[in-house]
């Protein structure tokens, strides 16, 4: 028994005063409209109309009835109204995972950006430098970096891509001298960025001469963010790998130095990743559009800035 529907004819008759004046509304036959009342009140085991052949007229029991029907509809009209608006305006609470470098260096200006041309969502930010189950955990995005993802059953769009560099404090260099090769980094301190992304026991290089690859047999530092990375290599311990978001502003204000600038390492892809293209709402649409917009130019100008750094300092 479709108990909604009869539910809706019980009220369509009874704001209306008549069976038939009711299926005309409904687009339905007399017949239906009083088989679908019928069957209510022998599921509820109660009159709710008094029905004679000139009028017909609400019972007590059809009274009270009738005002709970009225609120229940009213609730679910309201509902399917809300997840319709949901299919097509921007709004409620979007639960975002992301690896960290990415997170605080682009995607907390991306989400500022975001609301303020979409003022009715929020963002729950988890950053974590881990895969996640979307599904398990609750998220209705991932935002990830990889060199290739694994075959989860996600959509997934591209959002960007970028690289890491070799980075190195000057006072570091000026106590360990400066690599002119990939094959002098065997001489050097070689700190290792490792997480669950990617477990970092080798360096692959591009280069003028092609691919080279460094490997990380002992390291004196080892830690799981870029982040983490950049203050350790700051501090002097040794070179390591930078993400360019990680590494851009210590080029820039010289705490950094570049080391074997003609060198780049570890192409990333930048993914969204979310459970379904099917009854996508609008949020999550919005958002994966925003950011395949937002994050390529950002990505650009970093990349352009540690070139720009190094070209200037080569001038020197």
């Amino acid at each position: 028994m479709d108990t909604l529907f009869n539910m809706r004819a019980f009220v369509c008759v009874a704001e209306t005063g008549s069976f038939t004046a009711a299926a005309q509304r409904m687009s339905l036959t007399t017949s239906y409209v009083s088989r679908a009342v019928a069957t209510l009140e022998t599921h509820l085991r109660t009159r709710l109309l008094h029905r004679t052949t000139r009028r017909i007229a609400l019972t007590e029991a059809g009274q009270r009835y009738l005002l709970r029907c009225e609120q229940i509809l009213a609730y679910i009209d309201e509902a399917e109204a809300e997840a319709g608006e949901a299919n097509a305006h921007p709004v409620g609470v979007l639960k975002v995972h992301a690896m960290t470098g990415i997170g605080q260096h682009y995607l907390i200006k991306a989400i500022a950006e975001y609301q303020q041309k979409h003022a009715d969502v929020g963002f729950e930010l988890t950053l974590a430098n881990r895969n996640t189950d979307l599904l398990d955990e609750g998220y209705d995005l991932s935002v990830v970096i990889a060199s290739e993802l694994p075959d989860s059953g996600f959509i997934s769009k591209h959002l960007g891509s970028t690289y890491s560099v070799l980075c190195a404090s000057p006072a570091y260099l000026a106590r360990q001298g400066v690599p002119r090769q990939v094959s002098e980094l065997g001489a050097h301190h070689c700190l290792r960025l490792v997480n669950n992304v990617m477990g970092l026991d080798k360096w692959l290089f591009e280069g003028p001469d092609g691919q080279e690859q460094v490997q990380i047999r002992q390291t004196p530092f080892q830690v799981n963010t870029a982040d983490a990375m950049t203050e350790a290599i700051k501090a002097g311990i040794g070179i390591g790998a930078l993400p360019l978001y990680s590494a851009v502003g210590g080029l820039r204000d010289g705490s950094l130095v570049r080391v074997l600038p003609n060198h780049r390492l570890f192409p990333l892809g930048i993914y969204a990743l979310y459970p379904s293209r099917q009854f996508l709402d609008a949020k999550t649409r919005t958002w994966v559009e925003f950011m395949r917009d937002f994050l390529p130019a950002r990505l650009q100008a970093d990349e352009a800035a540690v070139s720009e750094i190094s070209l200037r300092l080569r001038g020197h």
